[in-house]
C-alpha cells in the first residue's frame, strides 16, 4: 500500500472546490452573444442569428437580440426567464409570432418588435392572465394593411391592462378598426406618426384617457366634428398634427374654429394649408370663413335655392289655373273638339271624292285612246 501524496490531495480538494463554485451551465453565455451578469444584460447584436439562441442565463433582466435574421418567435423561445424586464427584437425578419410566445415572461415591461415584417400575431401570443407589458413598440412592423386586424385581436385578447405606451409609427395604416384600443384603459401615450390616416371616428379612441397623441405626417385633409368631439372628451390630451395635407376650403371651418379655441394642439403654430395653391403655407389658424368665401358661397347657394323654389311655386300655380279654366270650359271645349272633328272629316271626304273623280276621268281618256 503506497502512502498518499499530500500534494495530490491538496490539488484534488481545490479542484473539487472549483467545481462546486463554478457557474452552472444555465448561466453560460449563448454562443455569439455578450453577457454581463453584474448588469444582468445579454446582447446578441448583428450576429446573423436565424433563431432565438438557447441557453440565455436565468439571471437576465435585459435582453437585446437585434439586427439578426430571425423569422418567427415560438412558444419555447423564452422559457426560464422569470426576471426579464426588457426585451428588444428590433430589426429582424420576424413575420410570425406564435401562440404563447411571450406568455411566460411575467415580469416583462418593455417589448420592442419594431422594424420587422409582422404578418401574423397569434391571438394568444400574450397571456391574458400574466401580461405585465407597459411599453410596446411596433413601429415599422406591420407587413401590410391586413396585419392591423391581427394586431387588433392580439390587443383585445392579450390582457394589456398595464400598457401605457404604444408606438405604431410608419406602418402605412389607412384606418383604425373601431374600438381597437378600447381595452387599453391605462394607455397614455399613442404614437401614430407617418401613417396614411384620413379620418378619426367616434369609436377610434373610445374608453381611453390619453395624454399624448401624435398624428403628424398622416393624410388628414381636415378633421370633422366627430373627431373634434373625441378629442374634447379627453381633457388632458396633447395632440400633434403638423405635416398633414390640410385643404383650406369650407370643409375646414370647424377645425379652424376649434384650433382657435382649444389648447390641446401642441404644434398649432406649425399647421399650414397645403391646398389650394393660393393659400399654400399660410397658417391654418388664420383662416376664417370670410377669407375662404364660405359664407358668401352659402348665401349665393341659398339665393339660388330660393329662386328655384319660387319658380317652382309659380309654375305650379299657373298649371293649377290652366287646369281650372279647362274644367270650367269643358262643355265649350267638347263642342270645339267635335266641330274640329267634323271639319276634318268633311275635308277628308271631299278630298276622297275629288280623288275618285280624277281617277274616273283618267280611265275614260285611256279607253278613248284604245278605241
Amino acid at each position: 500500500m503506497t502512502p498518499q501524496d499530500p500534494t495530490g490531495a491538496v490539488l484534488g480538494s481545490w479542484g473539487l472546490l472549483f467545481l462546486l463554485l463554478a457557474p452552472l451551465p444555465c448561466d453560460l453565455c449563448p454562443f455569439r452573444c455578450e453577457c454581463s451578469e453584474p448588469t444582468r444584460t445579454v446582447k446578441c447584436v448583428q450576429k446573423e442569428l436565424t433563431v432565438v439562441p438557447a441557453g440565455i442565463p436565468r439571471y437576465t433582466r435585459n435582453l437585446f437580440i437585434i439586427k439578426n435574421q430571425i423569422t418567427r418567435i415560438g412558444s419555447q423561445d423564452f422559457q426560464g426567464l422569470p426576471s426579464l424586464v426588457t426585451l428588444s427584437l428590433a430589426n429582424n425578419r420576424i413575420s410570425t409570432v406564435e401562440s404563447q410566445a411571450f406568455s411566460n415572461l411575467q415580469s416583462l415591461h418593455y417589448l420592442d418588435l419594431s422594424n420587422n415584417p409582422l404578418f401574423t400575431i397569434h391571438p394568444e401570443a400574450f397571456s391574458a392572465m400574466t401580461n405585465s407589458i407597459q411599453e410596446l413598440n411596433l413601429s415599422h412592423s406591420l407587413y401590410n394593411s391586413s396585419a392591423i386586424h391581427s394586431l387588433e385581436t392580439a390587443l383585445a385578447r392579450g390582457g394589456f391592462r398595464n400598457l401605457s405606451r404604444l408606438e405604431l409609427t410608419s406602418n402605412e395604416i389607412v384606418y383604425l378598426p373601431p374600438g381597437i384600443f378600447s381595452g387599453l384603459h391605462k394607455l397614455k401615450h399613442l404614437d401614430l406618426r407617418n401613417n396614411s390616416l384620413v379620418d378619426i371616428k367616434n369609436s377610434t379612441f373610445s374608453g381611453l384617457n390619453l395624454k399624448f397623441l401624435d398624428l403628424t405626417l398622416n393624410a388628414f385633409r381636415t378633421l370633422g366634428r366627430e373627431a373634434l368631439s373625441v378629442f374634447g372628451r379627453q381633457p388632458h390630451l396633447r395632440i400633434f398634427l403638423k405635416d398633414n395635407p390640410f385643404v383650406c376650403n369650407c370643409d375646414i371651418e370647424d377645425l379652424v374654429s376649434w384650433l382657435n379655441q382649444s389648447w390641446q394642439v401642441a404644434d398649432v403654430d406649425k399647421l399650414a394649408c397645403v391646398f389650394p395653391q393660393e393659400l399654400q403655407n399660410t397658417s391654418l389658424v388664420d383662416q376664417a370663413g370670410s377669407e375662404l368665401e364660405c359664407h358668401s358661397s352659402q348665401a349665393e347657394e341659398n339665393a339660388f335655392q330660393t329662386s328655384y323654389a319660387a319658380l317652382g311655386v309659380a309654375l305650379g300655380v299657373i298649371g293649377v289655373i290652366f287646369l281650372f279654366v279647362l274644367y270650367l270650359n269643358r262643355k265649350g271645349i267638347k263642342m270645339w273638339v267635335n266641330s274640329m272633328w267634323d271639319t276634318c272629316q268633311n275635308f277628308l271626304e271631299e278630298y276622297h271624292y275629288r280623288y275618285e273623280m280624277d281617277s274616273d276621268r283618267r280611265i275614260a281618256q285611256v279607253l278613248a285612246l284604245d278605241i
